[in-house]
């Protein structure tokens, strides 16, 4: 039987498991994995080997029940019937057919469950003579506004409010309209943005030149701006709401598997994954902070579990491309035709207090890119398998695999998602997150209901070294954290770092130790304190770039009105559960 805590039930309650017409609640969280791993081996029928689908219905079984392994959400909440796919990029065409296109088809997404992301870079710029009406454009903002307006009556799957990411070139003629779009508070609150940067503005940010300001009709330049001025107005921006982000296109580009099919412009919401216009991306999570054994008195990786767990999970997600139930045929032939898969992980920051080790630490860092390096040559290498016993993927030829003489079944094979709702049901550190706070609400995952969430490594350290729990806890329910609390060691200080107290300059280095060795890409957030300044988020964004990374984001606490986490839940949440993320006679911290 699988173990869950508390919040992982009342997730799986109010959102994932089936119900009826009155809404009573027909399945266990282990019915939802027999039918989610009955939904996906059937694929194995697909391909030839209907004899073998119990054999691998049992594998994914035991891969979602030992909490192992998750796939995305809309594969738990939609299995066998419905649409299995976390995101799809649709395109936006300069015509208002190609528009009301787009929001219907966002509209088909979005009910499916799945999450959305445009490039609006091709619409003209407001006040662009429209020759068909004798008007002028409304510009990409004013659209924008539209699709907001859609999601806004939508809800997900039934279960929740639709995302979308919402991308802009920085050459476009309105990128000033833009990058200040959500300064008000009130406009396009179902979308995150991005800048669309390439390297010549960045060059021209460190230069201190111009750059030009490109017509999409046409080509040709219309204008020039200070890129010092464009990138100032970007992190005051960041700095005062937390968008835009920004999206390196050079970089995606230089590493898009498919070139010969057309350029990469835009992601889905969180921005982990690049794709082609109609395509989609199947995500799914390995908990690394269960994968731990115990070798000469202390904690390692268990890096045979790891690599077994990476090969299951691959095939598991190949599988989910075939059976799926796309919205539209064009997501359909794009998905089939590329088979790109995102595998990541969640419960690294648990991962690391495990084995005692800091996250604002070298060896947290050394320990990322191995880690991350043996899951893809893993995840590479079961493609490479699947090829041989299913074929390469449809468009295969013409890709950089091709060229290079790779066989694989999957133009792309991880990325890192957020994991947010899905660490809740595994009990674990979100992504490759550091912890946000070993204290705090959790809001917007279950309605108008939020989530009290305490470490429980913590509570579990605390008892094996001897430390008041009570009088530790009383604390930490106050701020989330452990600095400042009396009697609590520096190692435990250390140990328990958040997110808050760690330098921007470790946050970017994780995600490039990440980023190395993942196909798509990484959805992390750089955390900063509320007295952080414009100029911190201009050095983040920088270092970004300067480090080779696809995207940045950054979040300067408690630059909303309201936000998912909060740190702390007050001294009248103290009553806690110790539901222990481990075995205590197994956990050496």
């Amino acid at each position: 039987m699988v173990r869950l805590s508390n919040n992982a039930l009342r997730v799986l309650q109010a959102r994932y498991l089936r119900r009826d017409a009155e809404r009573h609640i027909l399945e266990t969280p282990e019915d939802m994995f027999g039918r989610v791993a009955d939904a996906i081996a059937q694929a194995e029928a697909v391909f030839g080997h209907p004899d073998q689908v119990p054999s691998w219905r049992d594998e994914f079984y035991q891969l979602m029940t030992s909490l192992i392994f998750l796939p995305n959400s809309p594969t738990l909440m939609n299995a066998p019937t419905g649409q299995l796919s976390a995101c799809f990029v649709l395109p936006v065409e300069d015509s208002i057919e190609d528009i009301f296109k787009a929001v219907t088809e966002m509209a088909l997404v979005q009910r499916s469950g799945g999450g959305t992301g445009f490039s609006f870079s091709h619409l003209r710029p407001k006040g662009d003579f429209v020759a068909s009406t004798g008007g002028e454009a409304s510009g990409p903002v004013s659209f924008m506004k539209m699709f907001d307006c859609a999601t806004e009556h939508i809800k997900r799957g039934g279960r929740r409010r639709g995302a979308n990411m919402g991308i802009l070139r920085v050459d476009h003629p309105d990128i000033m309209e833009f990058i200040t779009a959500k300064l008000d508070g009130v406009s396009l609150r179902n979308f995150n943005l991005s800048v669309g940067v390439t390297d010549v503005f960045m060059e021209a940010v460190r230069q201190g030149t111009s750059y030009d300001l490109v017509h999409p009709k046409t080509g040709r330049p219309v204008g020039r701006l200070n890129a010092q001025e464009a990138f100032e107005t970007i992190t005051d921006a960041a700095w005062r709401t937390g968008d835009p982000g920004l999206l390196f296109l050079d970089a995606i580009n230089r590493a898009n598997p498919t070139p010969h099919l057309g350029t990469i412009e835009a992601t889905n919401p969180c921005g982990e994954v690049p794709l082609l216009p109609y395509e989609s991306c199947n995500l799914g999570s390995l908990n690394v902070a269960i994968l731990v054994s115990e070798r000469g008195g202390r904690s390692v990786v268990d890096w045979e579990r790891l690599r077994a767990g990476v090969r299951l999970a691959v095939r598991f997600l190949d599988n989910v491309i075939e059976v799926n139930h796309y919205p539209t045929p064009d997501t359909a032939r794009m998905a089939r035709g590329n088979r790109k898969i995102g595998l990541g992980v969640m419960g690294f920051a648990d991962l690391l207090i495990r084995l005692g080790l800091s996250y604002d630490s070298d060896q947290a860092v050394e320990l990322a890119e191995q880690l991350m390096h043996t899951i893809a040559d893993e995840a590479r290498a079961t493609s490479q398998k699947l090829a041989e016993e299913r074929g390469v993927f449809p468009n295969w030829r013409g890709s950089i695999y091709e060229h290079q003489g790779l066989r694989v079944r999957n133009a792309t094979c991880t990325a890192i998602a957020p994991t947010g709702t899905i660490s809740i049901i595994a009990g674990t550190s979100a992504s490759i997150e550091p912890l946000f706070a070993l204290a705090y609400r959790r809001r917007h995952t279950m309605g108008g209901e939020s989530l009290t969430e305490l470490n429980g490594l913590l509570l579990d350290y605390c008892a094996h070294h001897g430390l008041n729990t009570e009088k530790v806890i009383a604390e930490v329910y106050k701020s989330g954290r452990l600095a400042g609390v009396a009697g609590v060691p520096d190692e435990a200080t250390r140990l328990f770092v958040t997110a808050l107290d760690i330098p921007v300059e470790r946050h970017l280095q994780m995600q490039a130790a990440f980023q190395r060795h993942v196909d798509n890409s990484v959805s992390k957030t750089i955390n900063l304190p509320q007295e952080a300044t414009s100029a911190d988020v201009a050095r983040a964004y920088r270092r970004a770039w300067e480090l080779g990374l696809k995207g940045v984001t950054i979040y300067r606490y408690g630059s909303k009105d309201t936000q998912v986490l909060e740190l702390g839940v007050g001294e009248e949440a103290f009553h806690y559960d110790h539901a222990p993320t481990c075995d205590p006679q197994e956990c050496r911290l």
